[in-house]
């Protein structure tokens, strides 16, 4: 029964997935029984390899040395930490996994690192049996629609985290400077009502970036992503489930002219379609809006993470989509020579309230201060470990912020039930028929999708050219094959 500050996805962030049910915070399961194996003899500790999302921080290896001391007498096992930032994750967790590289423990989600697919090629061991042996508390304790909606072919291949199920988007203010100019944020309901605002702050804030955004970003769509962030989809409310290529709908259009439209009048960072990180913008607060997924009480948390007050604005409704579900989710690799150990671990991480805030907030008197039994404050230290909560397991293991109300869990609850199911929820595309496709249609996107969605390069001229080259790599067979699967799923589900 906790919460704490830190940030939620700021990046797409996209994405997410969380959960209703805050039971136990019991510590794990494992006890010094595991640290003594044969006979009672000691054994050497484990050392586990861990790969996650987000900016690395200042602070970490101090703050893993702390986690070790805790943890070694548990487990009988220790943490090596490694981070890397959102927009590079992918690419370089496909290289180390390609290249063999060890490794125990790794994030993974729908929107990064896909989890469907290095599922589906063997890059992440099958969890089934360790879930029962050394998962007990997780099964127990985060909500089994995680558990069940991530199952890709009926088996677990990761550990989902327990946070909010339903995906909402929301329009993020520093609200100081909403406050400064007395903006209006009350009539935001679209990417085009935010010109006046972003007009504003660019005439009188030289020092402000107006819109911060990532090469990543994709305007908000009614759209429900065969894969995510790729170009084919179903429409929210279809009811035919007919795939469209998103590169050829007027929404899409009508979203990269008002965002080239932002890029030419200096609204957006001219070098956006390179930039993985505006964590220096949020440090400093030198930014004035953005977009990001959200959870109940968010605004808290944000203000909690950064110091100073963010508010947000609905962009979307809440969805439960297949990446909300599995939107923020921890493996362990085909590889690791511990899985055994690396289920101790995560089992730990998702019900022992000490490890998980020691990971997520830092050390206390150093990082954060307790105001209460499951209340903190960040101190001014936190911004050398400010880590993204989101991806690090059971949220509601976390303390609360200052802000936030007493019955916080119940209000997740009741934004889980709000979720409204997305069309293609439970569907998991199998690409086996359409790798090389998939392959191709992946090196397009590198070269077109990042200029043509952050407004860099005019989608009059760009669209048209980077629709012919995603179809000369294959995307009207990928849209054949995903629609002949999704007719399949739909007859046998009864949609």
């Amino acid at each position: 029964m906790s919460k704490n500050k830190k940030r939620l996805s700021l990046v797409l962030t996209s994405m997410m997935a969380l959960s209703l049910a805050l039971t136990a915070c019991g510590g794990g399961s494992t006890n010094n029984e595991n640290a003594s194996g044969n006979g009672g003899k000691s054994e050497k500790p484990v050392e586990l390899i861990w790969y996650t999302i987000g900016p690395p921080q200042k602070d970490m290896n101090m703050v893993v040395d702390e986690v070790n001391k805790y943890i070694q007498p548990k487990i009988n096992a220790t943490l090596k930490m490694n981070m890397i930032d959102f927009g590079d994750y992918t690419q370089k967790m496909q290289v180390k996994v390609a290249s063999g590289e060890p490794m125990d423990i790794m994030f993974t989600s729908s929107w990064a690192f896909d989890y469907v697919q290095n599922a589906r090629k063997g890059a992440f061991m099958e969890l089934d049996d360790l879930l029962e042996k050394y998962g007990k508390g997780i099964k127990d304790t985060i909500d089994p629609a995680f558990l069940e909606g991530s199952k890709v072919d009926g088996h677990n291949y990761a550990v989902p985290a327990n946070k909010e199920l339903p995906a909402q988007e929301v329009w993020r203010f520093n609200k100081d400077l909403v406050d400064k100019y007395k903006l209006n944020i009350d009539k935001v309901d679209s990417l085009e009502s935010l010109e006046p605002l972003l007009k504003t702050i660019k005439e009188n804030e030289p020092n402000i970036t107006p819109y911060a955004m990532i090469k990543d970003y994709m305007p908000v769509l009614p759209f429900d992503y065969i894969i995510e962030k790729m170009p084919m989809a179903v429409y929210m409310d279809t009811k035919d489930y007919k795939v469209v290529n998103i590169l050829e709908t007027p929404e899409l259009k009508k979203s990269l002219e008002t965002v080239r439209k932002y890029y030419k009048a200096g609204y957006i960072s001219p070098e956006v379609a390179t930039t993985t990180s505006v964590d220096d913008l949020y440090k400093s607060s030198n930014w004035f809006m953005d977009r990001a997924t959200s959870q109940p009480m968010a605004d808290n948390l944000w203000s909690a993470s950064y110091g100073y007050p963010v508010v947000s604005k609905p962009a979307s409704k809440p969805y439960i989509y297949n990446w909300s579900v599995m939107g923020s989710m921890q493996a362990i690799s085909a590889n690791s020579p511990n899985p055994e150990k690396a289920m101790e671990f995560l089992n730990l991480l998702n019900t022992d309230p000490v490890l998980r805030n020691m990971i997520d907030s830092g050390i206390e008197g150093v990082h954060y201060e307790k105001v209460g039994e499951n209340r903190m404050k960040n101190l001014p230290e936190s911004k050398n470990y400010d880590m993204p909560t989101f991806s690090l397991g059971n949220i509601m293991l976390n303390y609360l912020n200052e802000e936030d109300p007493d019955d916080k869990w119940e209000i997740f609850k009741k934004f889980n039930a709000s979720g409204v199911n997305a069309p293609l929820l439970g569907f998991n595309f199998d690409t086996s028929k359409v790798s090389s496709e998939i392959a191709a249609v992946q090196n397009v996107k590198e070269e077109f999708w990042a200029p043509l969605m952050t407004g860099t390069v005019d989608p009059d001229e760009y669209l048209a050219k980077a629709n012919q080259k995603f179809k000369a790599a294959g995307l009207d067979k990928i849209i054949a094959e995903a629609q002949s699967q999704i007719d399949a799923w739909k007859a046998a589900n009864n949609k």
